[in-house]
């Protein structure tokens, strides 16, 4: 089965997450099918830049807790998304969740209609967005960042625009790309690696600097009684013990 999908227009490589059983869940092997076609985009001088998309109404929803990638596994797709010197664009057209959101802040542009919603959920499970803070707080406001890191509330497309957290919210994603897309199709391949690396060195410097303390973190609290409870409350359907 594939669980992304690939397809090529114009320079632009789409890379589309088409694992619509678990909502295009983190998987170990979704995230190693993500990982092996950035790698090829990374080495085809035929592409310019690559588009993330996804299949259904879910762009990402964040962790799978019954088919988990290692945390390391994850913080180096996040950072290849970062490295590689082609830019990455995410499309979104749906809801995002958790690890999802990691993704997104990996991505150099990200565009969504306003039928998105966001969330950061780690907090209703009882753990916390460890590894995801390396792409995200470099670039999240950092009142919104604490707002939604701390209640796991549902946004909008506009407001995560306004925090950062995506470029443009728009009534139609795909006429907002357009001269995105077209802008990279006529930009260099060197002026588009070269200023890349300038825009991303703030992010690179967090995954150098915190990446193994954070994956450390992360993995210490998904161990632990209330996180255990959390995950099985979600499992549930139901409100976790401390919910008052």
């Amino acid at each position: 089965m594939t669980l992304v999908a690939t397809a090529h227009e114009r320079g632009i490589t789409t890379l589309t997450l088409d694992s619509p059983a678990n909502r295009n869940a983190l998987s170990a092997r979704l995230v190693g099918a993500l990982g092996d076609a950035l790698a090829g985009c990374g080495k085809a001088p035929s592409v310019r830049a690559v588009l993330l998309a996804h299949t259904g109404g879910t762009f990402c929803a964040g962790a799978d807790l019954r088919e988990p990638a290692s945390p390391y596994t994850f913080v180096a797709l996040m950072r290849q998304i970062v490295e590689l010197p082609k830019p990455v664009v995410a499309r979104v057209s749906g809801h995002v969740r958790a690890g999802g959101l990691g993704l997104l802040g990996a991505c150099d542009i990200a565009v969504a209609d306003r039928a998105s919603d966001f969330a950061f959920t780690e907090v209703r499970i009882g753990v916390a967005p460890a590894v995801i803070s390396m792409p995200l707080l470099p670039r999240v406001e950092p009142r919104a960042a604490a707002r939604y890191c701390l209640t796991g509330e549902r946004f909008d497309a506009d407001r995560a625009a306004a925090a950062g957290l995506i470029t443009e919210a728009a009534d139609d994603v795909d006429t907002a790309l357009a001269p995105v897309l077209d802008g990279l199709r006529r930009a260099s391949p060197q002026g588009l690696a070269e200023s890349k690396k300038l825009l991303t060195a703030g992010v690179l410097d967090a995954f150098d600097q915190h990446a193994e303390e954070l994956v450390q973190r992360s993995a210490s609290l998904f161990v632990t009684a209330e996180a255990r409870e959390g995950i099985t409350a979600f499992m549930e359907r139901r409100d976790a013990s401390w919910v008052r």
